[in-house]
């Protein structure tokens, strides 16, 4: 029998056939949510070119009236920009909180491939929409605020959709660390979409928002050809967490010792028993309600500590750039290439977070040790970060690090957590409603955020820092009755070592 000359063949034959598809899913999965996260990112880059310092770029070439403000675009060339700006933001978030809510529902009924290639297609048209209007010459607010709101709703189809589908191929193993590593889309999408808005920015801005919306809606075609909502359709075997009491059953084998169940002799028999029930009870359940979804465990205390987290995190994803231009006088392309390094150390900190929380087993407990290191942290940049470049560049990577990887470690591993708590049964099927509880509830701060900070900028960029830091400090503190129980486990368990080793 000839042997396959193609080493790349070889080497993905060296891997089992359920890490092969596993691999596809995980990497699949992490593509499509990049493109929703690099087709949001172009307004708060574009924001900067709407309202333009015009003296800087000399006198007006057409006429000598309104000198100061020839080169923006209006209506965003008024006083109130900034609200103006707000209002956009809003739109966007406002509809993507309120969406969210419903998006959990119709995910869990829906086939996760139509829902969320559908929800990328129509993504991809109402951002280019938004571009558009450059070329279309359109002046009115209204017609920007719509493309928003109708991009917010759309968009929530993802987040759900993304979560569910890892969460149907991965058990609970090291899904943090997982989970921390593939949650590292939404930063390369933030990193991305600055990358390419700042190509256009300064030329032709519509092209910020053309060039990301081809970008998603070709995702979803890809997406549609090849995603698959769960193992047992490809006849790999499920995650333990589907498995139920086989779960059970196989912990306790190996407890002690394999003496009830031999795993190497009947491994192959196991799993395939546990991808019939797994298909089995895929098929029967019913999709949880809103209500029964709330009474799992740590979803109220999760779900308003994102709100906070996320409010903190969305008003640098919308007004970093601006920030940066303002306060270090960058142009708008360099601010927008600055702003990156935020998402840069949001890599780093969703990705320590998992790993972390891996070890510790303490989701919350890693939550809360790293938004109380984000609150002085953001005041340090506030007070010192535009002191130097060296300075600046720090500051944003240990920001980013700090505040997105608490926001990060939530909407992935501890929605997967709860979504797939032994209160359901093994009813996967909440997962979709669990995530999108807890991400619609963080979306309501986002939606906060960004809108708070375009009326506290107008005094002073302190106070903005003052209203993030405060946020910190609340998420904080609703997190307490999950640290106190995590921490009573650890003592309790610590405790039952201590009085076994005295026994031996």
């Amino acid at each position: 029998m000839r042997s396959v000359p193609a080493p790349g063949i070889r080497f993905l034959r060296s891997f089992p056939r359920d890490s092969r598809y596993r691999g596809l899913i995980l990497v699949l999965t992490f593509l499509c949510y990049t493109t929703f996260h690099l087709s949001r990112k172009p307004i708060s880059i574009v924001k900067s070119e709407l309202h333009y310092n015009c003296s800087s770029r000399g006198s007006n070439p057409y006429n000598n009236s309104n000198s100061t403000t020839w080169c923006d675009w209006k209506p965003f060339d008024q006083a109130n920009y900034k609200e103006l700006f707000g209002a956009l933001d809003n739109a966007f978030l406002v509809a993507y909180a309120v969406g969210m809510y419903i998006s959990g529902i119709f995910g869990e009924r829906l086939p996760l491939r139509y829902y969320l290639s559908g929800g990328m297609l129509l993504s991809g048209l109402f951002t280019a929409l938004f571009g558009l209007g450059y070329y279309w010459k359109i002046h009115q607010l209204w017609y920007f605020v719509l493309i928003q709101i109708f991009n917010g709703l759309v968009q929530t189809t993802g987040w759900p959709s993304v979560v569910t589908c890892v969460g149907n191929w991965f058990g609970k193993g090291k899904r943090g660390l997982i989970m921390g590593i593939w949650n590292s889309h939404t930063s390369v999408g933030n990193i991305l979409g600055s990358l390419i808005a700042g190509v256009w920015v300064s030329k032709a801005w519509g092209m910020s928002f053309i060039v990301p919306g081809i970008i998603i809606a070709s995702m979803g075609i890809i997406c549609f050809l090849f995603l698959i909502e769960y193992p047992e359709d490809v006849d790999c075997s499920p995650p333990l967490h589907h498995a139920g009491s086989e779960e059970k059953d196989l912990e306790s084998g190996h407890s002690i010792g394999n003496s009830s169940l031999n795993v190497s002799t009947n491994s192959q028999e196991n799993m395939i028993d546990m991808a019939e029930s797994a298909k089995e009870s895929t098929e029967n359940r019913e999709a949880i309600s809103f209500l029964g979804a709330l009474k799992i465990p740590g979803v109220v205390e999760f779900s308003f500590c994102l709100l906070f987290a996320k409010l903190v995190s969305y008003t640098f994803l919308f007004w970093l750039p601006l920030y940066i231009m303002n306060v270090a006088h960058f142009s708008a392309q360099k601010a927008g290439d600055m702003s990156t390094l935020f998402d840069v150390g949001g890599i780093i900190g969703g990705i320590t977070a998992g790993l972390v929380s891996d070890y510790t087993g303490g989701r919350g407990t890693t939550c809360c040790v790293m938004l109380i290191l984000a609150a002085p942290m953001l005041f340090v940049y506030s007070s010192f970060g535009q002191s130097g470049l060296t300075m600046s560049i720090v500051m944003l990577i240990v920001c980013g690090a700090l505040v997105n990887g608490p926001y990060a470690l939530i909407t992935t591993a501890v929605s997967a957590d709860l979504g797939t708590h032994e209160s359901l049964k093994g009813n996967a099927k909440a997962l979709s409603t669990v995530t999108a509880i807890i991400d619609g509830t963080g979306s309501v701060g986002a939606a906060l955020g960004p809108l708070l900070a375009g009326f506290i900028s107008r005094n002073s960029w302190n106070n903005v820092f003052y209203m993030l830091i405060s946020a910190d400090i609340l998420a904080c503190l609703l997190l307490s009755r999950v640290v106190y129980k995590e921490i009573r486990g650890w003592c309790n368990c610590y405790t039952r070592r201590r009085g076994l080793n005295t026994t031996l």
